[in-house]
């Protein structure tokens, strides 16, 4: 392995580790000590790679500012259903994600660094601004207030999983677009939408 690819690497453990270290403990109480610990680097080697706790931060928000394209589909209402699903389906498995979501709900780190709240919803608008032109969307709808909704549920759901766990969190997620397509989905477009939680995980592989 050359050189580039092994800085490449120890970087992303870095970030993993630090992840997860934001997860568990929150932001004020992860140290870089703990974080020279867990990686089994040394301090030297950890700051080559990041200068501070402040920078890590960063750089795991940076990483996750936006969401991973989904798959084309005929309909642009599914694409906003499955950017749902794959989300619930990675925030347990890429502690980055699940960092982010941890940071941004944290007062303090909220305050230093902000949230990508606001790179989400607009994510989430765009494509249902995109539904809404194709007909696609009942009348009423507002896809600025739906996108808003979404993303505020992603955190609210995330966050209620790690207190009460029930089960898989793609499931939550899917239970979740069920109550809410009726109310914003035409009948037509309705019936042919799949929000099966076992399709995230095919998604998460064409991705």
């Amino acid at each position: 392995m050359g050189r580039q690819q092994r800085a490449v690497r120890t970087r992303r453990v870095i970030l993993e580790a630090a992840a997860a270290m934001f997860n568990d403990f929150g932001y004020d109480a992860t140290t870089i000590g703990g974080l020279i610990e867990r990686t089994r680097l040394t301090r030297g080697g950890l700051y080559f790679h990041f200068a501070s706790k402040e920078q890590l931060a960063r750089a795991i928000l940076d990483e996750t500012s936006a969401l991973r394209p989904v798959p084309p589909q005929p309909l642009k209402l599914q694409e906003w259903v499955d950017m749902a699903l794959l989300l619930g389906y990675r925030l347990p498995r890429d502690p980055l994600l699940g960092a982010t979501v941890r940071l941004s709900v944290d007062l303090r780190a909220r305050a230093l660094f902000g949230t990508r709240w606001p790179q989400w919803t607009d994510a989430g608008e765009e494509l249902l601004c995109a539904a809404r032109d194709r007909g696609e969307l009942l009348g009423h709808v507002e896809p600025a207030e739906v996108a808003r909704l979404l993303t505020a549920s992603w955190a609210g759901i995330r966050l209620l999983d790690e207190a009460l766990p029930d089960g898989e969190l793609c499931t939550q997620f899917a239970v979740f677009l069920e109550l809410v397509l009726p109310n914003i989905a035409c009948p037509g477009v309705l019936a042919k939408l799949d929000t099966s939680p076992h399709r995230a995980a095919a998604l998460d592989r064409a991705t």
